[in-house]
């Protein structure tokens, strides 16, 4: 039965669509003032995060998902990568946004699957353009898109498109996110969506979100990083973090040391220029060691940028979305960093990959800086290993 709280919360958000309301992330809440309060840590934030608001919420039900269809309670009480979505007016949160202008560095439009995803995020997106640059990304619902859709939402202002694939094998997507108790999402579309805004936004202007902890192998997630920067797109990493209520709500989440070494993986594939073939994987398709210059990876673990938060860059190529707390709450230890980590993260960082025990030491096989993605400006380009 639903309690009062959230038939009253269900009647807010009915009353308070978008594209005239959306919600947006805590942290951009606080960046805007529309809520008083701090980070645990001060730092530059500028990456405001909009998410589209229905009174039916998603239409989609992923199973560690807290906006899941099949998660209990009102959508307007559901939290969405654990943290809460404040509902604000749409023309208000622009003017804000305008107000802030020179300390925004990034802006993303979240949609869900809706039948109103589209139009609506096409409106706000205009909206957002008749006053602000700021760069803006948009995470796609793929259902909702085809070819021309996409080109609609770049003519309007669009320059980055976002793919939450997060369910990075097949095997795994169907069965959390195609063959689900209420509505499934298709593999084949999500990859359609993924080249068909390769082919329209051009080189390093799409990403795809994949997720650490949903029963993949390591494996798989390096085969999805090479596939995606063959290809010139982004892989934006993510750690699984499970929802209450969810349905992958007691699903154990990935140790830290796991997570470190795939940051790092993934930073020495994509941006170090180290080929797949320097890292080996035991029979269960897991890291077990990685082949490069003990210098290259020193100077990686301390330059930090492996381990910060990946995310769609600022007008200059600076980090732009730092998205923090996304895979950690206030008071844990980061698992991504929203800032270049410091000395003291170092240590932490340091301790938790236990490089000893899987770095091997030695020239790795390389491949051409041309094949690399760009760094972000202020990194260092290739280190010749």
């Amino acid at each position: 039965m639903e309690s009062l709280v959230d038939i009253g919360a269900s009647r807010q958000a009915e009353s308070k669509p978008s594209p005239d309301w959306v919600r947006i992330s805590y942290a951009s809440a606080l960046a805007l003032r529309f809520k008083s309060g701090q980070f645990v840590r001060p730092f530059d934030f500028g990456g405001i995060n909009l998410l589209l608001n229905y009174p039916q919420g998603c239409q989609s039900d992923c199973g560690y998902c807290g906006l899941a269809r099949s998660r209990n309670g009102a959508y307007e009480n559901k939290s969405f990568i654990r943290v809460e979505w404040p509902l604000v007016e749409t023309d208000e949160l622009v003017d804000r946004m305008a107000r802030y202008r020179d300390r925004l560095t990034r802006l993303c439009i979240s949609m869900v699957t809706h039948g109103q995803a589209y139009p609506d995020t096409l409106d706000i997106t205009r909206r957002i353009r008749a006053e602000l640059e700021t760069p803006l990304s948009i995470l796609v619902a793929p259902p909702t898109l085809n070819r021309q859709r996409l080109g609609a939402l770049k003519d309007a202002g669009a320059d980055m498109i976002g793919i939450g694939l997060d369910a990075i094998t097949e095997e795994l997507f169907r069965s959390i996110r195609s063959d689900v108790p209420r509505g499934g999402l298709d593999w084949d579309n999500y990859w359609d969506i993924v080249f068909a805004a390769r082919d329209i936004y051009g080189p390093w202007k799409v990403n795809c979100h994949t997720l650490v902890g949903l029963g993949e192998t390591d494996l798989d997630l390096m085969e999805v990083f090479e596939r995606l920067l063959d290809r010139q797109i982004f892989s934006y990493l993510f750690c699984f973090n499970p929802e209450p209520d969810s349905r992958m709500a007691r699903h154990e989440k990935s140790s830290v040391t796991r997570w470190r070494r795939i940051q790092l993986a993934k930073f020495l594939l994509e941006e170090s220029g180290l080929d797949r073939g320097a890292f080996r994987f035991d029979d269960r398709g897991m890291l077990e060691a990685i082949h490069a210059p003990r210098e290259l990876v020193d100077q990686v673990v301390h330059d930090g940028f492996a381990f910060m938060t990946n995310g769609c860059p600022g007008v200059g190529g600076e980090p732009g979305c730092t998205r923090p707390m996304g895979s950690w709450r206030p008071g844990d230890a980061p698992r991504d960093y929203p800032w270049q980590p410091t000395d003291t993260d170092h240590a932490s960082i340091r301790t938790e990959l236990k490089l000893e025990s899987f770095l091997r030491p030695g020239p790795g096989p390389t491949r051409p800086r041309e094949l690399c993605a760009p760094p972000a400006a202020g990194r260092p380009t290739l280190t010749k290993v």
